[in-house]
């Protein structure tokens, strides 16, 4: 509810200081000997045993008095930390200490407005605004009634000049006390405004950086994930198409020889370019497969290959209006691929169409082929389709698959184009 604060953890050490500084003053002048009647009369004593000293309570008054100034002094130390009924207590505590000194400390009392400053300023660590604001102003009432109480004392024992000139004094002091409280709770709320924004700065630097390193676990997480994706879409088209060229040539070894050269010799193709698939990706000194060649040629190539591995040549429309970005060339030509290394491997199709058209700030990318199928139910995790989704949601586009069981299948890539390339 409650903790000890030291000097080293208060929330403002110069604001403690100051409590003392002001604490210190006000002892002293109440320890400091009176100016000697020679030079100056005495004056009243304005407090309760001033005026009636025959009261039971006045023998300890000083004792009082030093005890209230010393618990006072002390509560410095010990703030509320979040219980709205313990910070209230603690407030009302300091109030009745305040009103002790001024009423029964003698001399004490002479500078007890100092002590409602200091109130204020405990206040506005411990309570926010609307608190603040109460406790400042019923600081000021305080201070009034006290005043006004005062000079109904001072009237029983001073001559009608006396009291207008206490009357003239205790306006003027209330006017001053006044907008010293209005200065401090400015200042409090300043500097309180001040250190919450640093904190805010400080926690907004710290999200800062984890968001800083989350994005750089995320990049490097991002680029595992293209070296991989990078490894599967090259090498693995290429070690379909070399296993199939290995198998013909398999079955053709013993009654066409030659003509099983002829695929093995694709086959040494095919794994010299696997090899330098796999060189290329692990050391991703290559990023980029359409570096040296525009995307329609190596669609094309695509095609080609494709036709020597197993006879089919797929049929290509491209209705592309202006060049693209390379990122949204290599997404497609990774895609196509991929899509055809699938085709090879699983779809037993006779026929496969490629159209890639651009419409309106748009690009739609359709492969289409009539082999068997696949229940998408069952066959949607694969990390080929996966590697196509991803890449095609890196770019902003959508990603669709239609297929059924002797249906064939058809992929749709949506990707839109930057306003650049419209």
């Amino acid at each position: 509810m409650s903790r000890p604060i030291k000097i080293k953890n208060h929330p403002f050490p110069s604001l403690l200081y100051l409590e003392w500084i002001l604490l210190t003053i006000t002892a002293l002048t109440a320890f400091l000997p009176s100016p000697s009647p020679r030079f100056r009369p005495k004056p009243p004593e304005l407090s309760i045993c001033g005026i009636f000293p025959d009261l039971s309570i006045c023998s300890i008054s000083p004792e009082i008095s030093i005890f209230s100034l010393a618990a006072f002094a002390l509560m410095g130390l010990i703030l509320p930390k979040k219980n709205n009924i313990t910070k209230v207590i603690y407030t009302v505590s300091e109030i009745l200490l305040i009103l002790i000194t001024g009423l029964f400390g003698g001399r004490f009392a002479r500078l007890f407005p100092f002590l409602y400053i200091i109130l204020v300023t405990r206040s506005c660590l411990i309570f926010q605004l609307p608190g603040r604001l109460f406790v400042t102003s019923l600081s000021f009432t305080l201070f009034l009634l006290t005043t006004q109480l005062k000079y109904q004392l001072f009237n029983f024992q001073a001559s009608p000049q006396a009291q207008e000139r206490f009357r003239f004094f205790s306006l003027n002091w209330s006017l001053v006390f006044g907008l010293s409280l209005v200065f401090v709770l400015l200042m409090m709320n300043a500097v309180l405004s001040e250190r919450q924004s640093r904190e805010k700065l400080a926690i907004a630097n710290e999200k800062l950086r984890q968001y800083a390193m989350r994005i750089e676990n995320q990049a490097t997480l991002e680029e595992r994930n293209r070296i991989a994706r990078e490894i599967h879409d090259s090498l693995g088209h290429s070690l379909t198409a070399l296993n199939l060229q290995l198998e013909t040539a398999l079955k053709l070894w013993q009654s066409n020889p030659t003509k099983a050269q002829t695929f093995l010799a694709r086959a040494k193709e095919l794994g010299s370019k696997a090899l330098k698939d796999v060189r290329q990706s692990v050391s991703t000194m290559r990023s980029n497969p359409l570096s040296e060649q525009s995307l329609e040629r190596a669609i094309a190539i695509l095609s080609e290959d494709f036709h020597r591995s197993n006879g089919i040549l797929p049929i290509c429309q491209n209705n592309l209006e202006y060049s693209l970005p390379p990122e949204i060339n290599t997404a497609i030509y990774r895609i196509i691929q991929e899509s055809l290394t699938n085709i090879s491997r699983y779809a037993s199709a006779t026929e496969i169409n490629l159209l890639i058209t651009t419409n309106k700030g748009n690009l739609r990318l359709i492969i289409q082929d009539n082999g068997r199928g696949f229940d998408l139910k069952q066959n949607t995790t694969g990390y080929g389709l996966q590697s196509m989704r991803d890449r095609t949601l890196a770019l902003g586009g959508e990603f669709n698959i239609k297929s059924a069981p002797g249906s064939g299948c058809k992929i749709t890539v949506d990707i839109p184009l930057p306003r650049l390339t419209v």
